[in-house]
């Protein structure tokens, strides 16, 4: 819609739906017509220049007031869309609010948060019952090489099928995890990307994350980060963010030392 009436953010901004983006969209709606006034609504973090983004927003000048009517119906109904995510949320974290624990056990581990973290004890339960082995669960999600053997000669390694839905949340959590600074996962990474490729290395982390759920849930133990470069500041960070969500979402969390 913004590309057919020559508003070239897009260009400019990489989150469209971001909080710069937003602001200056929602401003564009409600009649703005100054491509400076807009510009300056754009956070000071943004890469993006205010010449640059002026020239993307120049078009609002003669924007004809039928393109301002549908920005601000595709703004309304996403805002509507964002309130029903957030009561779902809000629905899933009473239903697990019995198992809090557990939930802030995986939310720890790079790459996971508590949105995942509650969508993998929907999927094998709070203490991992159903598997007796950290092996037999990733065999379930199928997070491992397929075996296909006849007369001694294994004609392919392909993964099988297996729980689809553990799958996807593996794969985005070793996306993230691989991206973690200082991590382990950041160094399993950088060790196996060069001789496997990016899929291949992404596949490893995602069987390691899905033999440490086991364990913490299984267990009932914490995660303990063993990469050298984690700094204090960045922890501190993390654990800030994640506390501040398990608030947001009715759980009880009480910091161990001092949270400022």
């Amino acid at each position: 819609m913004l590309e057919e009436a020559h508003i070239k953010l897009s260009g400019f901004v990489t989150d469209l739906l971001g909080v710069s983006a937003r602001r200056m969209l929602q401003a564009l709606a409600e009649g703005e017509t100054d491509p400076a006034a807009l510009a300056a609504l754009a956070d000071k973090r943004l890469r993006a220049t205010p010449a640059q983004l002026c020239d993307a927003l120049g078009a609002c000048t003669e924007l004809n007031p039928v393109y301002r009517r549908l920005i601000k119906m595709a703004l309304e109904e996403l805002q509507f869309l964002e309130q029903q995510m957030g009561q779902l949320d809000q629905e899933i974290a009473n239903l697990l609010r019995p198992h809090e624990d557990a939930v802030k056990r995986l939310a720890e581990v790079p790459g996971l948060g508590v949105d995942s973290a509650q969508q993998i004890i929907a999927e094998v339960g709070p203490t991992v019952a159903s598997f007796s082995s950290d092996k037999q669960l990733c065999s379930w999600v199928a997070v491992c090489p397929g075996d296909n053997e006849t007369g001694g000669v294994n004609y392919s390694h392909r993964s099988p099928k297996g729980n689809r839905q553990m799958r996807r949340i593996l794969n985005q959590a070793a996306n993230a995890a691989a991206r973690t600074k200082g991590s382990i996962f950041e160094i399993v990474y950088r060790r196996q990307v060069m001789r496997m490729g990016h899929n291949q290395a992404i596949g490893v982390i995602a069987h390691r994350l899905c033999r440490l759920i086991w364990i913490l849930l299984h267990r009932k133990v914490r995660y303990e980060e063993r990469g050298p470069a984690v700094t204090e500041r960045s922890k501190r960070v993390r654990t800030l963010r994640m506390i501040r969500t398990l608030r947001s979402l009715g759980y009880r969390v009480e910091p161990l030392g001092n949270p400022a």
